[in-house]
């Protein structure tokens, strides 16, 4: 069989990599992928700024948590460029390997890279060995007493170990502990969708890149990728996540103006017509065409491309990532209705639309569509086509939800964000694809 090509554009519709195989973005062959998936287990951001208020006002076990009267006069601000060097130094394993601890903002955030070789078996040593060569390079360079070490231990890893989930720590992942994982090769799928539009500046498409990239990374590590599943999830993550023959910049740039959630659908129908994707089957008696497809893989993948479309265009036209999962249903809803064939993720997406809806919207109402994962209950269901259509809506929301990106994601798009895969990942994986 022909080896499979594609054209690879950016954000704003420009060509990228021309005549790209397929499997040139494949997440077992792409070095960016491979680096963006490798950085997502190994990085971690620091609040000096923070680190050094909570040390001397007593709030160091995490919110509501704070010990009054038991204030330290900790320099770590001060100390920032002392405290780094002995982080980057005990965290090394040997010269030349990938460590990274750099200083951000004037020393008032700290990334933090822990080399591969510290990773043996379990992607927590990026979160663990950074919180504990923070404790000790704290301890040592700002010449802390035995006696008050602890209140450093405390302030760097928050409630653990009473807690198992240091989430009130010093250094932020963006992924999560693996006990709050839903089940095997959920890693990369546990991150909410507003740390990604953060770490993007709130560029949609860019958003959207970097959310698939690992939502199928993510489907290659459960299983769902093998055999002739493969190219099904290749051709979604290129057509919807990495704009492939630019149809997503197309579909948008088409009904951007005055387009509705129809609209989108006909104009991806039309493209699929004249692509070859599918064609009429069989006229009813009422004149509506049912069509079929001869590549229902490739349909897939178009269909995937026309629902991020449908999103963007929709929740621009309200700036806002409110309609996000309704977006996705009735999107789906009129696709089926156009063609008489199956809508995204053969209905996965629809399903998952209407959970995701009641979770935000309906009786639960606690969240918004910013604080959504792959990992989540309601939204693991759809196989890596589902979440990058949330981080759009939270691209282009302007803050009009409560969970904004800015509330509750600030620090990773300033740490992260300075990392160029992060920063612009339709570029790398190109790069990398050629």
């Amino acid at each position: 069989m022909a080896e499979e090509k594609i054209d690879l554009y950016d954000d704003r519709g420009n060509v990228l990599a021309k005549g790209v195989p397929l499997d040139a973005i494949s997440p077992l062959k792409n070095e960016a992928i491979r680096k963006i998936c490798n950085l997502t287990i190994r990085t971690g951001a620091v609040d000096m700024a923070g680190l050094d208020k909570k040390l001397k006002t007593g709030a160091i076990a995490g919110k509501g948590m704070i010990i009054r009267g038991v204030g330290r006069n900790i320099e770590v601000l001060d100390n920032a460029s002392e405290i780094a060097k002995e982080v980057e130094d005990m965290l090394r394993v040997e010269p030349g390997d990938d460590t990274k601890v750099e200083l951000i903002a004037g020393g008032k955030r700290m990334l933090t890279q822990v080399p591969t070789k510290r990773i043996l078996s379990d992607y927590s040593v990026g979160l663990t060995a950074a919180m504990g060569a923070l404790t000790h390079a704290i301890i040592d360079v700002c010449g802390v007493s035995m006696w008050d070490a602890p209140y450093v231990h405390a302030a760097v890893w928050g409630m653990y170990p009473q807690d198992p989930d240091p989430k009130d720590g010093a250094v932020k992942m963006l992924v999560d502990i693996p006990m709050k994982n839903e089940g095997p090769g959920f890693v990369l799928r546990n991150i909410p969708v507003n740390h990604l539009a953060a770490t993007v500046r709130k560029r949609a498409l860019q958003g959207a890149a970097l959310t698939m990239i690992l939502e199928e990374a993510a489907q290659f590590e459960m299983g769902n990728c093998m055999g002739p599943h493969e190219r099904g999830h290749l051709l979604d993550l290129a057509c919807e996540g990495l704009n492939a023959n630019n149809m997503v910049h197309d579909l948008i740039k088409e009904n951007g103006k005055t387009g509705t959630l129809g609209d989108v659908v006909y104009s991806l129908v039309e493209r699929a017509k004249a692509d070859g994707v599918i064609k009429a089957k069989k006229k009813m008696a009422s004149g509506y065409t049912v069509y079929e497809a001869g590549d229902p893989q490739m349909w897939n993948a178009y269909a995937s491309a026309g629902m991020l479309a449908a999103v963007c265009v929709n929740c621009a036209s309200m700036r806002a990532g409110q309609p996000v999962p309704s977006n996705i249903m009735h999107y789906n809803v009129l696709l089926e209705h156009e063609t008489g064939m199956p809508g995204v993720d053969w209905g996965m997406a629809q399903g998952t639309s209407v959970s995701s809806s009641f979770f935000s919207h309906s009786i639960y109402g606690g969240g918004g569509p910013g604080v959504f994962y792959g990992n989540h209950i309601v939204t693991r269901h759809s196989k890596g086509q589902f979440i990058p259509c949330f981080c759009a809506a939270m691209c282009i929301d302007a803050d009009t939800m409560y969970f904004s990106p800015a509330r509750t994601s600030a620090l990773y798009g300033e740490v992260l964000g300075a990392i160029p895969e992060f920063a612009e990942p339709m570029k790398a994986v190109a790069e990398a694809a050629k």
